[in-house]
């Protein structure tokens, strides 16, 4: 990837949700929201102190991830949609 996030932000791809409903409706594209579940595709050094001192990163590359429903910037890398956000804006990892 030609792109790599600087500090405490992370790049991530979106999880597309599922096109039907647990009882098998289908769901027009209008009425979907955007997934708040994403992939870490590539991340910082992670933040420092006032010191210097270097705060290591809590996610890595290939997490799965939830964050918020307006988290990130959205950017477009290499033709791809893809969300850079600060590492704060991530609620957890999803295992």
């Amino acid at each position: 990837m030609a792109f790599k996030p600087l500090h405490d932000r992370v790049l991530v791809r979106r999880v597309e949700s599922d096109e039907k409903t647990a009882g098998g409706l289908i769901i027009p594209d209008s009425a979907k929201e955007k997934p708040a579940e994403g992939e870490i595709v590539a991340c910082g050094e992670g933040a420092r102190k006032d010191s210097g001192e270097l705060i290591a990163m809590a996610v890595s590359e290939g997490d799965k991830v939830l964050f918020g429903k307006w988290s990130g910037t959205e950017v477009t890398v290499e033709g791809e949609e893809l969300l850079i956000m600060k590492e704060s804006d991530i609620l957890g990892i999803i295992s």
